[in-house]
């Protein structure tokens, strides 16, 4: 019904000059999103990824002292390495928290690829939300409705339209303000690994969370065993047992503070989990109100989150895309919020061809030139008017003139110097 713009056809001397100016990148390198990107795009994270420092200190540090401060004592009074195993099993269930950790966080948590330009209006309006149906009725130019009608289980289930990814989003997804992307089967952002939460990672992030919970249970119970041990060795009460093994006393605290907040969000995602929720929904939805178009009972909501294949991800960050020069030039502050600086270096250079920036006014000229292909070809015969100063010194620049030359725009200056002296 309506169908996206054509973008202008280029002439064979437009486009020789573009494809002259291209450069070939990696798509994690020119990604539009806030992510972080480690070993060449093969690991993607939130823009908040140093929190997963703080993360591995809180889970390492009283392992460490667990091992170094209270094993010796178990390892003592547990005969037949007994105590040994104790500790082994410490060791390697840390290992195995840091590695659903690292997966969690440095995955594809569901990103949804962006649209490079919005999606067509159907001819059927079948899909459309009939709210806006109702809205167009008043006048006005035809617009893309913010919503549309998706049957889910026999429910209908409305969808919003992205203007950020230029989409409509599927059900059961969310644009994440942190990372700016659409993540299908969104949850929530979490700060503590410092990644999205969604279709891709929820399963990770469960059992990552659910084995932090049991680890700390770990600790605290063989820390317990060492305080009763110290007390049937010594004959003594709890508070000297606590004196004599002071590392222990300040673990039972450490991991009975902390289990109840780890332990507490295990119990509420279990909740989620059995009711085929996220933790968007049920803050946002609040599905124990009304019917859940998702909810297929207990035993299969748990089977879809554990069981079922995790679908592959949509983006390929190591692909090959090439950026011509027109799309820097159109919009050079993308490569202001970019994180990756050598890449807005190597490509600021290439298309200056390393030389000194020139006066502010004078690059929004050549900006103009180029993005108007059309004055180009009729800046010989129709010099575009211009609300430039006479007392520029537009003509004085040699900088302007080498760079016009190369991309061809050499007859635009000289119809322009000709214009200016008639006046």
């Amino acid at each position: 019904m309506y169908a996206n713009p054509r973008p202008p056809q280029l002439s064979h001397s437009n486009r020789r000059i573009i494809d002259s100016n291209s450069e070939t990148l990696r798509l994690y390198q020119v990604w539009k999103g806030t992510n972080r990107f480690c070993c060449g795009g093969r690991l993607i994270f939130g823009p908040d990824v140093r929190s997963i420092f703080l993360t591995l200190f809180l889970i390492v540090t009283p392992v460490i002292l667990f091992c170094v401060f209270v094993s010796q004592t178990l390892i003592d009074e547990f005969r037949h390495n007994r105590g040994n195993l104790i500790v082994a099993i410490c060791v390697v269930f840390t290992l195995y928290v840091i590695f659903l950790l690292l997966l969690t966080s440095g995955r594809d948590p569901g990103i949804i690829p962006r649209n490079l330009h919005p999606p067509e209006l159907e001819d059927d309006g079948s899909t459309i939300s009939t709210d806006w149906l109702g809205s167009q009725n008043g006048g006005g130019g035809p617009t893309l409705p913010p919503t549309r009608d998706v049957v889910v289980n026999g429910m209908v289930v409305k969808v919003k339209y992205c203007h950020t990814c230029m989409l409509y989003r599927p059900p059961r997804c969310s644009h994440c303000s942190i990372c700016n992307n659409c993540v299908e089967r969104f949850d929530h952002h979490c700060p503590w690994v410092g990644q999205c939460i969604g279709k891709r990672n929820y399963r990770f992030f469960f059992m990552f969370v659910s084995s932090t919970t049991l680890l700390c249970i770990y600790v605290f119970s063989f820390c317990w065993v060492n305080i009763i041990k110290i007390m049937q060795k010594y004959h003594c009460d709890l508070w000297k047992a606590f004196m004599k093994s002071p590392v222990s006393g300040l673990l039972i605290l450490y991991t009975f503070v902390t289990v109840w907040f780890v332990g507490g969000l295990t119990a509420f995602h279990l909740y989620l989990i059995l009711t085929n929720q996220t933790t968007y929904e049920n803050f946002r939805y609040r599905y124990h109100r009304k019917m859940n178009p998702y909810n297929r009972g207990c035993g299969r909501n748990f089977v879809e989150i554990f069981f079922s294949k995790i679908p592959s991800s949509r983006n390929n960050f190591r692909a090959k895309v090439k950026v011509d020069s027109s799309s820097i030039f159109a919009t050079p502050m993308s490569f202001v919020h970019s994180r990756r600086p050598e890449v807005h270096k190597r490509s600021f250079d290439t298309e200056m061809g390393k030389r000194q920036a020139v006066a502010a006014e004078d690059f929004d000229d050549i900006q103009s030139q180029l993005g108007s292909v059309g004055g180009l070809e009729r800046s010989a015969t129709q010099p575009r008017r211009t609300n430039w100063d006479h007392k520029a010194n537009w003509q004085n620049t040699p900088d302007i003139h080498m760079l016009a030359a190369e991309y061809g725009i050499e007859h635009g200056l000289t119809d322009r110097e000709k214009h200016r002296g008639d006046h």
